[in-house]
């Protein structure tokens, strides 16, 4: 699967609109970093993006297994090193439903299989070049 979004700032601190074909968010820095926090920052969208893909797949396979799972809520909260070289991630997740200790567990094993999971736990290479 292939997926592109296009960012654009102008001269804004630091507010960036973020397009797909169809749909428009704002990125932006919090007042404290100079921005107008008029939207998330960045790691918050890359942790947002987590956190959406985490729900969105427990609910289809727990949709598709017709289990009695009423809600998911999930945290995320993300932490660099000073120098951004080490990253941890931490997601806590909370179903909400009569599941079974079974089923609890299979789900949490195929949140750890949702695609931005395996993205950003599997082989990433990050290319750039100037157009």
């Amino acid at each position: 699967m292939k997926y592109t979004v296009n960012a654009h700032i102008g001269r804004d601190h630091y507010r960036t609109e973020i397009r797909t074909a169809t749909q428009l968010i704002i990125a932006d820095e919090s007042f404290s970093n100079g921005g107008q926090d008029l939207g998330f920052c960045p790691h918050e969208l890359l942790i947002a993006a987590l956190a959406g893909c985490t729900n969105a797949t427990l609910r289809m396979y727990a949709d598709r297994k017709e289990w009695p799972l009423e809600a998911v809520d999930t945290r995320v909260e993300i932490e660099h090193g000073d120098t951004f070289d080490q990253t941890r991630i931490h997601r806590v997740i909370r179903l909400t439903g009569p599941l079974t200790t079974e089923q609890k567990d299979r789900l949490l094993q195929i949140a750890n299989r949702c695609p931005i999971h395996r993205t950003l736990s599997g082989d990433l290479a990050v290319s750039s070049e100037l157009a």
